[in-house]
């Protein structure tokens, strides 16, 4: 990676679009990269549309502001699509990923025309095969490193690995159903 990435998350609040992106910001610098993850919410509610950013690069990040050209989006709740403008600003080099289980040909329409790359995961069907839950944020996780290549798959498992059993220290079971959920999404993204 020789330059900055900016990715932008939408979800409502409560399907951890949040804490995705601020367990990709923690992963990132753990393998050595410089990072910013935050999100932008005001008094929100469960439900309600949320944002969040990362900024991951190999190099100093001066810049402290929210984004606005992301090269980017991963859209954690597909009903976003019709209430916000998912591909605003988003570049035309970069790439769209969204959380759904309809094919692509249905998605595009509701992209404003955007012409950049996008792809389709189904969070919810890895997440209720690995974890008998919807828990969209892992499989989102996975499908924004899958496609934005913002590090290695190997460095990134082995990491939220450690972020898990860490964060899931007195419930191991859970542990190995978020790394089924992490590997499934590297095999289904499209």
């Amino acid at each position: 990676m020789n330059q900055t990435v900016e990715i932008r998350w939408h979800g409502r609040g409560g399907q951890g679009a949040k804490t995705a992106a601020l367990l990709l910001a923690d992963v990132a610098f753990k393998t050595g990269m410089y990072v910013q993850g935050f999100p932008e919410y005001g008094p929100e509610r469960m439900g309600a549309p949320i944002t969040a950013y990362n900024r991951i690069s190999n190099e100093e990040i001066r810049v402290h502001s929210n984004i606005y050209t992301p090269q980017y989006v991963a859209v954690v709740d597909e009903t976003l699509l019709e209430s916000v403008d998912v591909t605003a600003g988003l570049r035309e080099d970069g790439a769209i990923i969204i959380n759904t289980a309809r094919p692509k040909e249905e998605i595009l329409p509701h992209l404003k025309g955007y012409a950049g790359k996008v792809y389709t995961i189904d969070a919810r069907k890895i997440s209720m095969a690995t974890l008998g839950k919807y828990f969209p944020n892992s499989p989102m996780l996975a499908a924004v490193v899958a496609v934005t290549k913002v590090m290695d798959k190997e460095a990134f498992l082995r990491e939220m690995e450690l972020s898990y059993q860490h964060k899931f220290a007195k419930k191991p079971e859970v542990i190995q159903g978020n790394m089924e959920a992490l590997k499934m999404t590297f095999k289904e993204v499209q």
